[in-house]
């Protein structure tokens, strides 16, 4: 997953890259004693681009972290941005949900890059750290260009940090020479499944990542469970083993048993996509970091909706990806231009053309080429049906004990309610609410 799309979403909510180390030109100092060097600094001779007057400081150079599916994009915006403003920028791989935990430890000690991008539902941690600069300098431009909701993931505790550059979640893949048309519905697809699936040759009718609670959320989610209450907010108030959510969890075993007989580990996103390629899969849950790869296959492929479940819509998490600066950064001004260079409407409009991610600024969104594009639509339908991610630092205490809850249904057979009881309760007493 890369781990919305983009939208956000996502996005995302809500995909997977490795960590490499900063030894160039992001090997940054801590900020000096009286701070001068996270103050925007004014010259009226210098706009950036926009209203806000900030100058590169002098022998600055950038070091950007980024999953390598955004290699190309930041080598090439990168000269761009070092033709613009005579700062070279370096790109160094590391996968965006392994960025904040990397941060912790490369931040203060002066290691990590200057701009960071990382979903949304990170961005709790790392402010509450002290971590991310606040982004004051193009506050105004964010706000009036991007969409409201991305705004707000991109803001925690009344303050803006990020850049938003995306939004994301995830819909269905399907393969049009396999079904011509997305099935509306899960009892559409067991009906599929009935002349398709044989899994002895590794033919499958529908499938996604079982491994990954960020997809798995969305059964749970879809007929009344959640994350936590008042807008995710409320980390007393969790919502993964209610009613609904077990009867989602029930629907998960159905789904075994009739459509996907593996175990959790059997299938992760190399696995999966290689199915599909193959056209042994003919259905999947995927998300808008799928598409560049897919189209470059030549794969005859359609995205839709997620399926109804009975008559409820299903929800999948969404997220924002969006750019940050590194409280430590060494060079503040520089770094909050690139920033604010990469978000731009033309550059989102770029990364949409090069790697199929959806524009979080409105004005790109409406752009025809973004909103005339059928599978564009598939997921802006689909993000409509959404749950952002939380970006409380909270959500950290979630992921292993309702991952284990769901692999202990989906792998042994355990009760549904016993498992999602146990799952919470652990939740619970990680973040001190029990």
């Amino acid at each position: 997953m890369k781990k919305w799309f983009v939208m956000t979403l996502i996005v995302s909510l809500f995909v997977v890259a490795a960590c490499s180390g900063n030894n160039g030109g992001g090997g940054n100092p801590s900020p000096t004693a009286n701070g001068s060097n996270n103050t925007p600094t004014e010259d009226p001779g210098n706009s950036g681009g926009d209203d806000t007057q900030l100058t590169p400081e002098a022998g600055a150079s950038l070091v950007i972290w980024d999953a390598n599916n955004q290699a190309a994009f930041l080598q090439e915006m990168g000269a761009e941005f070092e033709k613009e403003y005579g700062v070279p920028v370096k790109f160094e791989e590391v996968g965006n949900t392994d960025q904040v935990a990397k941060l912790m430890t490369d931040g203060p000690a002066g290691l990590a890059a200057d701009v960071l991008l990382f979903p949304h539902d990170h961005i709790g941690s790392a402010a509450s750290a002290g971590l991310l600069l606040p982004n004051t300098a193009f506050e105004e431009e964010v706000v009036s260009e991007n969409a409201e909701k991305t705004v707000k993931a991109v803001t925690y505790d009344g303050i803006l940090y990020g850049y938003p550059r995306s939004v994301e979640t995830y819909a269905m893949f399907y393969n049009k020479d396999l079904i011509p048309e997305a099935p509306a519905t899960f009892e559409d697809i067991f009906t599929f499944a009935e002349t398709f699936n044989d899994p002895s040759k590794n033919k499958f009718a529908f499938a996604w990542e079982l491994q990954q609670f960020f997809y798995n959320f969305a059964f749970l989610a879809s007929q009344g469970g959640y994350m936590f209450g008042d807008d995710n907010t409320n980390s007393a108030d969790i919502g993964l083993n209610n009613d609904g959510a077990i009867a989602g969890a029930n629907l998960m075993v159905e789904i075994k048993e009739k459509l996907l007989p593996l175990n959790t580990g059997d299938i992760d996103f190399d696995i999966k996509k290689g199915l599909f390629l193959d056209g042994t899969l003919a259905m999947e849950l995927n998300g808008p970091w799928a598409l560049a790869d897919y189209k470059s296959e030549g794969i005859n492929f359609g995205v839709a909706p997620l399926p109804k479940i009975g008559d409820n819509p299903m929800t999948s998490f969404s997220g924002v990806q969006a750019y940050y600066v590194n409280a430590n950064s060494k060079y503040p001004q520089a770094a909050q231009l690139l920033a604010r260079f990469l978000s731009t409407k033309e550059m989102q409009m770029k990364n949409f053309e090069m790697n199929s991610l959806l524009p979080s600024n409105e004005e790109a969104a409406s752009d025809p080429a973004v909103a005339n594009d059928e599978i564009v639509k598939a997921f802006l339908q689909q993000f409509e049906n959404s749950t952002p991610m939380p970006s409380i630092p909270e959500m950290g205490s979630v992921w292993n004990p309702i991952t284990s809850a769901i692999s202990e249904i989906w792998n042994e057979g355990k009760d549904p309610k016993t498992a999602l009881d146990n799952a919470v309760a652990q939740i619970k007493d990680s973040i001190g609410t029990n």
